[in-house]
């Protein structure tokens, strides 16, 4: 029987080639999985839209593996069998992304939360799996802003950060820098402005100047 590692490295670049998806041939499947399919059966807008897009195929892929990974984490929180029923939602809220101005965008943003929401509840989620695509979440602490922020990344192409605090978040995307990782992006409130290079890091938020801050460590 194949391992998880190469099962998904072998599906990964086959699907980066063929914009494919054939999780249900995977030996010992779990429940049935909402988030990868098969891309020459898909019908709903978003899904065709996933299926002709590197960068929304590759957060596919990686979100399909860290579900797989909470389903047998029985510590896990939310518990296993709410998190299949969490990812049904999440997949029809992903879907109305149809009807949103900016499509893609609001994809990505789908993508990049519930891959935060699935790492931060389980230990297992989190494993530095050499084939993962994620890392964190990750505090950042910044001086004059009391909320320390989460922030989990997406190594697609391009890249991108999700950071949330307090009851506030925001999906920024890696855009070219001289030094350290730089992303930016926008919502109703402004425009976002995220830096990092190693433990050092700089963000600035609508009405705000730029706020020197710490990375700590990952876990």
């Amino acid at each position: 029987m194949k391992t998880f590692t190469s099962l998904f490295s072998g599906l990964f670049a086959a699907s980066l080639c063929a914009a494919t998806s054939t999780w249900a041939h995977a030996a010992d499947p779990p429940p049935p999985l909402k988030t990868t399919f098969d891309c020459t059966q898909a019908k709903a807008t978003v899904e065709k839209l996933i299926c002709r897009d590197p960068q929304l195929l590759q957060m596919d892929m990686e979100l399909t593996r860290l579900y797989r990974l909470a389903l047998t984490d029985q510590r896990s929180v939310p518990a296993p069998d709410k998190i299949i029923v969490d990812q049904q939602f999440w997949a029809s809220e992903r879907n109305q992304c149809a009807s949103d101005p900016e499509p893609k965008a609001c994809t990505v943003r789908r993508y990049a939360e519930r891959a935060h929401q699935l790492r931060q509840g389980s230990a297992i989620v989190r494993t530095k799996d050499p084939d993962r695509l994620t890392e964190g979440p990750q505090t950042i602490r910044c001086n004059g802003f009391n909320t320390p922020i989460a922030a989990t990344y997406f190594s697609t192409q391009p890249a991108v950060v999700y950071l949330k605090w307090a009851n506030t978040s925001v999906t920024l995307s890696q855009v070219p820098s001289d030094a350290g990782a730089r992303y930016t992006g926008k919502d109703r409130q402004g425009n976002y402005n995220f830096w990092q290079d190693g433990s050092e890091a700089r963000f600035q938020k609508p009405g705000s100047g730029e706020m020197s801050c710490t990375a700590e460590p990952l876990g």
